[in-house]
């Protein structure tokens, strides 16, 4: 089974909420809500393909130094298998808006579990909770 590595970020705003993307119509597991980020390419690492994907979806920039890793998912699906790291940020520059179709919603954290997920990110939420 291929394994894809995706590179995933809680951003936490100054009232300690986080974002969540809702995955547009046409897109695999639309509707459901995620952590913004994405694949890791050939010769990335996944901290440099979190600050692209940050700025191609959302028109945000980051750094590697505001790059806190947290913790990962590992999850089998049908026909591959995800590693996703997922780290926390509170520190970028510009405003978050949607670049390629999808929907915004900042959320706190004891909200987190009120919205359908992936399999996946499901189990990153006890451990974003608790450290918020």
């Amino acid at each position: 089974m291929k394994t894809v590595l995706v590179s995933a970020v809680a951003l936490i705003d100054r009232d300690g909420r986080v974002l969540l993307a809702q995955r547009p119509e046409g897109k695999s597991m639309a509707g459901l809500w995620e952590f913004p980020g994405g694949k890791v390419e050939a010769g990335e690492t996944p901290e440099i393909a979190l600050i692209r994907e940050l700025h191609e979806e959302l028109g945000i920039d980051t750094w590697q130094s505001c790059l806190a890793p947290l913790t990962f998912a590992s999850h089998s699906y049908d026909d591959f298998h995800l590693l996703m790291p997922l780290f926390a940020c509170r520190k970028w520059n510009g405003t978050p808006h949607p670049k390629e179709g999808q929907t915004l919603k900042w959320a706190r954290p004891n909200e987190l579990r009120n919205y359908p997920m992936p399999p996946a990110d499901i189990p990153l939420i006890p451990v974003l909770r608790d450290w918020l």
